[in-house]
């Protein structure tokens, strides 16, 4: 087997005010040969601090945090770090701060009930460019996105022609997808064949970067679209 060296090893740092909690989480994933961890903090400020002066790939996130809200710590590190890629690590999230940790920026949701392997899973899921959702909170976020705002959906939209390459058809589609319409309802609505609703997925994928229908509804909704 091959040596990971020090400078390979995926670098994380761990935002959460429970120190128990920290101490627990920084050993498992020392554990791991391919990943460790780079600085901890249980402070907002502390933790932007720690991103600017560490780099780390990942930050684990804890939104319940007493001194400041994670949200405003979100929206802070990829101000000051937008090469770090952000797992909100939390015990429980409503529906409208799922949507908004998307928005401000993060990679990932999970919850701390999910278990160790769900965690470590997930951490080099999103250090691999991936969006991932836990299993207890995917169901609420596909309720989430069904549930955008009349004015959220014309924002969907209305995305420039330019916007990442995409033709008026594949917006359509993506705004569809967001929607959380199967194939065949598309390809009803369009009066086109579910091969091609494929094909306009596939150009999409390639366009912006993902891989699923769940993570082209995350991009869109994180970017606004």
């Amino acid at each position: 087997m091959t040596e990971i060296t020090t400078s390979e090893r995926v670098r994380i740092v761990l935002v959460d005010d429970h120190q128990m909690f920290r101490d627990g989480l920084r050993r498992l994933i020392d554990a791991q040969r391919d990943l460790r961890v780079v600085g901890e903090t249980g402070s907002g400020d502390k933790a932007i601090a720690l991103a600017v002066q560490n780099e780390p790939d990942i930050l684990l996130l804890d939104l319940a945090l007493r001194e400041c809200s994670g949200m405003s710590v979100l929206e802070r590190i990829r101000a000051v770090s937008r090469a770090t890629r952000v797992i909100v690590l939390t015990a429980a999230i409503a529906d409208s701060d799922l949507i908004r940790a998307f928005q401000l920026g993060a990679h990932g949701v999970v919850l701390k009930t999910d278990g160790a392997t769900a965690l470590l899973e997930s951490i080099r899921s999103v250090h691999g460019g991936e969006y991932v959702v836990g299993r207890d909170v995917m169901a609420d976020l596909m309720t989430a996105v069904r549930g955008f705002s009349d004015e959220t959906r014309r924002e969907v939209t209305a995305i420039s022609p330019r916007a990442f390459g995409l033709t008026v058809r594949e917006r359509q589609i993506v705004a569809a997808v967001v929607d959380a319409s199967p194939n065949k309802e598309i390809a009803e609505k369009f009066a086109i064949s579910e091969k091609t609703v494929k094909h306009h997925l596939t150009n999409i994928f390639n366009k912006v970067g993902v891989s699923s229908r769940l993570e082209l509804a995350l991009f869109a909704t994180h970017h606004h679209l």
